[in-house]
Order: C-alpha cells, then sequence, then structure tokens
C-alpha cells in the first residue's frame, strides 16, 4: 500500500462512520483496486444464518464461485427457497434446517453434515439472534450466548475441525463496546439487555477465534462486516436503522470481506485476527475494552475451560 492510500485507510479507520459506512467500502475498493473475488470450484463450505440478509447473499454467491454451500438456517422453507434462487450456479447449496442455539439440534446437524462425507473446508459461523427480551433455550442458557457461541463451539467439536479447517466468525461493531468478562458473559433475566448480551457474545467470538489459532485447533478468524443493510438490523435496532439508512452498506460491500476470506487458498488469509474490508483490523476502539496480548491469551484458555465445563454433555 502507498503512503497516500495507506493514510486514507487510517483517517478513515480513525473514524467509526467513515470507516463502517458505504463511504468505507466504495473509497476502499477504489483506491485499493480490490480484485474480482476468486473462484473455488467443489470448495466445500457450511454457512449458517444462510436464509436472511449476509448469510442468504454469501450463500447464493459461494454457489455462484463453484463452492457446494452446506446451508444452515432455521426455517426449511426459506431453506428451500434459498435452494431454488440458487438455480444452476457452479456449485451447489444443499438445505439442513437447525436452531443453532439448541445444543441437542446441533448434534443433530452435525451428524447429518458428517453423514454427506464431504471435505468440509471452511466453516463460517454467522448465524445471529438480538433478542428484545430474556429468554433460554431447551437446555437452559441465554439463546444469545447459546447461538452466537455454544452452538459453535458444539458443531466445531463434532465436526472435526483441524488447522487446515478455514473457521470464519461472523462479529459486529457492537462487540467494541464491551470488554470480555467471563462472570458476565451469560446475562440473567435481571437487568437483561438484547443489546448488550449480543455485545458481550461477539466479544467472546473474537477471544474463542484466537484462543483456536493460537493453539492451531483450526485456521480461525473473524470477518466484520460494517454497518450493512439487513433485515435483521432493522427489525432488532429500528432506531439505529432508521438514522444511518442513507449510509448502510450494500449486500454486497457487507458481504465482500467474508467471500473473500473463504475464497482464499487454504489456511489464507493468516489466522489469529479481525479482517474488514479485506485488511486486518484492531479488535478494540475503546480504551475501557483493550488488553495485552498476553491478557487476551489467558482470557482464550479460560473462555475454553468454561466452554468444555458447561457443554460437557454434548462434546463428548
Amino acid at each position: 500500500m502507498t503512503k497516500s492510500k495507506h493514510y486514507l485507510d487510517r483517517v478513515l479507520e480513525a473514524s467509526v462512520v467513515g470507516s463502517f459506512s458505504s463511504l468505507g467500502w466504495e473509497l476502499r475498493r477504489r483506491v485499493e483496486h480490490f480484485t474480482p473475488l476468486q473462484a473455488r470450484p467443489g470448495r466445500v463450505v457450511v454457512l449458517t444464518g444462510a436464509t436472511s440478509g449476509l448469510g442468504r447473499y454469501s450463500a447464493l454467491e459461494l454457489s455462484r464461485l463453484g463452492c457446494h454451500v452446506l446451508a444452515v438456517g432455521r426455517n426449511q422453507s426459506r431453506l428451500d427457497e434459498l435452494v431454488r434462487d440458487a438455480g444452476s450456479t457452479e456449485g451447489s447449496i444443499t438445505g439442513f434446517a437447525c436452531d443453532l442455539s439448541d445444543m441437542d439440534a446441533v448434534l443433530g446437524l452435525a451428524d447429518e453434515l458428517v453423514a454427506t462425507k464431504l471435505p468440509i473446508e471452511v466453516i463460517i459461523h454467522n448465524a445471529g439472534a438480538l433478542a428484545s427480551s430474556y429468554s433460554t433455550t431447551a437446555q437452559g442458557f441465554e439463546v444469545t450466548l447459546a447461538t452466537h457461541l455454544l452452538g459453535p463451539y458444539v458443531l466445531n467439536k463434532h465436526l472435526n475441525v483441524n488447522r487446515e479447517t478455514t473457521v470464519i466468525f461472523v462479529t459486529s461493531g457492537g462487540m467494541y463496546t464491551e470488554a470480555f468478562n467471563l462472570e458476565t458473559l451469560e446475562m440473567s433475566a435481571t437487568g437483561f439487555k438484547g443489546s448488550v448480551a449480543y455485545a458481550r457474545a461477539k466479544r467472546a467470538q473474537t477471544v474463542l477465534m484466537t484462543y483456536l489459532s493460537a493453539t492451531q485447533r483450526c485456521h480461525a478468524l473473524s470477518v466484520h462486516p460494517g454497518w450493512t443493510n439487513t433485515p435483521g438490523l432493522s427489525e432488532s435496532l429500528p432506531g439505529f436503522y432508521k438514522v444511518l439508512k442513507p449510509v448502510l452498506r450494500s449486500l454486497e460491500a457487507g458481504a465482500d470481506t467474508l467471500l473473500w476470506a473463504a475464497t482464499q487458498a487454504p489456511c489464507e488469509p493468516p489466522a489469529g485476527q479481525l479482517y474488514f474490508d479485506r485488511r486486518p483490523r484492531s479488535m478494540f476502539r475503546l480504551a475501557k475494552t483493550k488488553v495485552s496480548d498476553v491478557a487476551l491469551e489467558a482470557q482464550g484458555v479460560t473462555l475454553a475451560a468454561w466452554l468444555d465445563d458447561r457443554l460437557s454433555a454434548w462434546l463428548t
């Protein structure tokens, strides 16, 4: 990157609105000359949250690029519609109905995916939930945490991920507002706030990602879509959506880094990092959330031990 391009990128990154909005995407893709997405004929990709928003767009694009997409969603009719809309692309889409917050259902999903005997190369944890009120799963876990963290952890385990499996966590700008704290990670009904539970779960995903990468459990990384115009955003944060709608990113812009990462050569881009607009970015924006690399590593070890304990019944 030339000095002028580097300076422009730094200016954008320093401004949340300038970076996360459509302005950041348009400037970066033009100035840095983003290359077309790489076709990957035959690559097998598991994608959760595939029936709406970024997930749906990404499933269709990955299929167009030749991938065999194993699309996971809660609604079977939407999955069927997704498969129909894919039409005759270079790749394919196969739907699997599962609620990622239900650990028993995740075990069933893992069995179905393994039964395909397809060599899974990429797993994209995109399923999300921003709840308006407190609720728990059949197993007693708070739904937000179960969807973003517990379900993906169990699924990884039973799909036998290894250092050659690329595992991508789709994060959110909300993550930047919360520090990792295991004691407050799973919120209770008392004082529950959906946006806070969401931000804490997303922060925990990033901690888990760095741990999985550091221990070489898999080739793990996170991607940030910026502020993207999706049904989920308009429904869960209507006030935010109304104010920023004019500058929200298109689905193409929001999904670009995710698709770019999912279609790189095996074990690329480098693991253990958060990517946004095709470049690694800081995992911290506020001083109150920032920790050292050593502390981040310790957080990962603690989180993994907690997950192994809480989920022991579904990990064996």
